[in-house]
């Protein structure tokens, strides 16, 4: 069974949450780690087994160990049958493949950038800034409800998640606010926070004294 490393409300969360869509949590064995915060909270901990101390973390069945949130997205969507993005020479195969690594690639680096208020020619020069990334969205958005057009894929469960975290960071765009929404109501809230609320408690429990 794969073994992902999580802490609760991180950039792990949309894992669990994909997984939660596709029925499959139960396939994972998730284990919940604490992590150092952007606010200097928690720790690395020794349990973790991501040599940096991060999450998402995944070690598959044969050992091998796969890091950042768009490589292991895409691992258990194939693994599990491809539920959430198009087959290999399907329809979309290339803008999913565009957006996954578009997230990585240029969204996050932009938006922590505007996050934390940090300003250079050099940043903007090679990312851009979330102005750009608005004008990507909304013509990514044109087609149809989703990035890909009619149906939910993993592309924009990693792509909203960033608005998802940062809300007032959105571009102020109806139609983005509206994916956004529509991204959200897909996954089933409630039963994420209380997996949430009981992993939160869990790792409490196991704090050292």
């Amino acid at each position: 069974m794969p073994k992902l490393y999580h802490s609760p409300h991180s950039r792990s969360s949309r894992v669990v949450s994909q997984l939660m869509l596709m029925g499959k949590l139960d396939a994972v064995e998730v284990i919940c780690v604490d992590i150092i915060k952007g606010d200097g909270s928690g720790r690395k901990d020794p349990k973790n087994a991501h040599p940096e101390g991060k999450v998402p973390y995944l070690i598959t069945d044969t050992g091998e160990t796969i890091r950042e949130s768009g490589a292991i997205m895409m691992y258990l969507d194939e693994l599990f049958g491809q539920p959430l993005s198009p087959k290999p020479g399907a329809p979309g195969r290339g803008p999913y493949l565009s957006w996954m690594h578009y997230y990585g690639g240029v969204l996050e680096p932009a938006l922590v950038a505007a996050f934390t208020g940090v300003e250079h020619p050099a940043l903007v020069g090679t990312f851009r800034t979330m102005v750009e990334v608005g004008a990507q969205l909304e013509s990514g958005l044109k087609d149809g409800p989703f990035l890909l057009g009619d149906d939910l894929s993993v592309a924009d469960l990693i792509m909203a998640s960033a608005f998802l975290w940062a809300p007032h960071l959105m571009p102020e765009s109806p139609e983005i606010k509206a994916w956004v929404a529509r991204v959200a109501a897909a996954q089933d809230t409630p039963v994420m926070e209380a997996f949430e609320a009981q992993a939160q408690e869990g790792l409490s429990l196991m704090q050292p004294a």
